[in-house]
């Protein structure tokens, strides 16, 4: 069955439309994506390395994905964790950071993307992979997210352009 994602207006607002993945979007419409990071009490995050085959295959990113239609954002970030690295997370210790627009490389539309933050400890030993997306999983300190991005193992920066100021509002 086609993952079906909610068109957005550039507000947010769901517009009572919808699309099959992978079609092309208008000008003004827009899908949610949520990207999530996770931060322990070292001051680290939880980031995972994409399995090869698959777009920025063997990069190291933070969770991320898009919402299915129906889905609002903080229970597209609780499911797309607990689906490709197997960590549940709890509301209460997320908050949304970031909400911004941005136009999709392929088609005139765009996506909202809400960006999460939360400050929960999980067992890196637990972590269980979603094949298809995910390989391994590691926690990575600033020093370290930005040395991989140097070195080109950590999806490109432009996909995370609030990262400094993600990195600022967590002290770290």
């Amino acid at each position: 069955m086609a993952e079906l994602w909610d068109i957005l207006d550039q507000n947010g607002n769901i517009t009572g439309r919808s699309i099959e993945r992978g079609k092309p979007m208008q000008k003004g419409e827009y899908h949610l994506v949520a990207e999530i990071w996770i931060l322990n009490s070292k001051g680290e995050f939880l980031i995972s390395q994409r399995s090869t085959g698959g777009t920025w295959h063997g990069l190291w990113q933070t969770t991320g994905g898009c919402a299915v239609a129906g889905d609002d954002s903080l229970k597209t970030a609780l499911k797309e964790t607990r689906e490709e690295i197997g960590v549940i997370l709890d509301p209460k210790n997320g908050m949304l950071f970031k909400r911004y627009t941005a136009l999709r490389s392929n088609d005139p539309g765009g996506y909202i993307k809400d960006v999460w933050l939360f400050r929960q400890e999980a067992d890196i030993t637990s972590v269980v992979f979603q094949p298809e997306e995910t390989c391994d999983a590691m926690w990575a300190s600033k020093a370290l997210v930005k040395q991989l991005i140097e070195e080109e193992k950590f999806i490109p920066k432009d996909i995370y352009p609030y990262l400094d100021e993600l990195f600022k509002f967590c002290g770290v």
